[in-house]
């Protein structure tokens, strides 16, 4: 685990003096799609899912066991890679009705060829591409499409049910992003919206129970925005967002290894949930993770999900947003 930019020590010290309070949460950030424009997605997608820390572990365990039904005990939960149909599989004679294991060795063998033909290639792009996707998607060989799909589905569903969790996220639709005229880029809106609910959530609960409580973002160790997110969180302290001043969350953003997180690959989860359905209106998911986004009371507007696009979307978020 990485622990940010800071001093160890110090960052140590003040997450055990905060972890000893029963009002701290945890949120857990992942994304789907691309930041760049034009990039290769209509979306991009911020999500958080926030836990407190008295049910963590019981929700991580929940996972396990899910995960623990279908051989993928200690594996990632990566969803893009696990909900992509794999050639290989379609090639093995009676796959469905192999065992775990001889299905891993039939289609291991499959790509074990494929990778030697394509190595003659004249194209070491495709090469390149070959060995990626084996990479990302060797854990759920032994799965047929069929099975990775419910898969998926009793996460999400699992989900669904964790009254005591909360689904923030910011969805920048790129298209009617003008970074002429933002003043942030399009994973720094969406970093900063994230943070700007998650505080209002954490000064929210504390108003309701006279009594302060604090939160605490984990993060996906992406390279590419980790050092910038951190500054970003710096100044937050130091000048507040655009939309509030910084009161609850502490620290800047632990960033771990998602493939050792549970509760980040839920986040990446509920990312694509979101993409998928504001780009292809794909609503199975969707509807499952959604019953966790923040409102205002039972029945009130949506106010931890945005969809940033024109005024006019009739999507279930702008529409749920605007419930006066």
């Amino acid at each position: 685990m990485r622990l940010g930019l800071g001093s160890t020590t110090l960052k140590s010290r003040s997450l055990f003096y905060f972890a000893r309070s029963n009002y701290m949460y945890l949120c857990y950030v992942d994304e789907s799609g691309t930041s760049d424009l034009p990039g290769s997605t209509s979306h991009f997608i911020l999500a958080g899912i926030v836990l407190p820390i008295w049910h963590w572990k019981s929700a991580d365990e929940d996972i396990r066991a899910i995960k623990r039904n279908y051989g993928l005990d200690g594996a990632e939960i990566h969803t893009g890679w696990i909900l992509r149909k794999y050639h290989e599989q379609s090639k093995v004679i009676d796959f469905e009705k192999l065992d775990y294991h001889q299905r891993r060795i039939q289609v291991e063998k499959l790509r074990h060829a494929n990778l030697l033909d394509s190595q003659s290639s004249p194209s070491n792009k495709k090469l390149k591409q070959l060995k990626k996707n084996y990479k990302q998607t060797n854990a759920y060989i032994h799965l047929s499409y069929d099975e990775r799909r419910t898969f998926i589905n009793e996460i999400a569903e699992c989900v669904s049910n964790w009254g005591f969790a909360r689904l923030f996220a910011e969805c920048v639709n790129k298209l009617h992003f003008d970074p002429h005229q933002s003043r942030l880029s399009v994973d720094g809106q969406a970093f900063e919206q994230l943070v700007s609910r998650f505080e209002r959530y954490l000064q929210n609960l504390s108003s309701t129970q006279n009594d302060t409580n604090y939160g605490l973002i984990v993060h996906d160790n992406n390279r590419d925005i980790a050092r910038k997110h951190t500054d970003m969180m710096i100044r937050f302290h130091n000048e507040g967002t655009f939309w509030i001043d910084i009161k609850s969350i502490i620290e800047t953003p632990l960033y771990v290894d998602s493939q050792l997180t549970s509760m980040v690959q839920v986040a990446d989860l509920c990312a694509y949930a979101l993409r998928r359905y504001l780009e292809n209106r794909e609503i199975g998911l969707f509807e499952r993770i959604y019953k966790r986004a923040d409102r205002l009371g039972s029945t009130g507007p949506v106010v931890g999900i945005r969809h940033f696009t024109d005024n006019d979307c009739d999507c279930n978020i702008c529409v749920n947003h605007r419930i006066n």
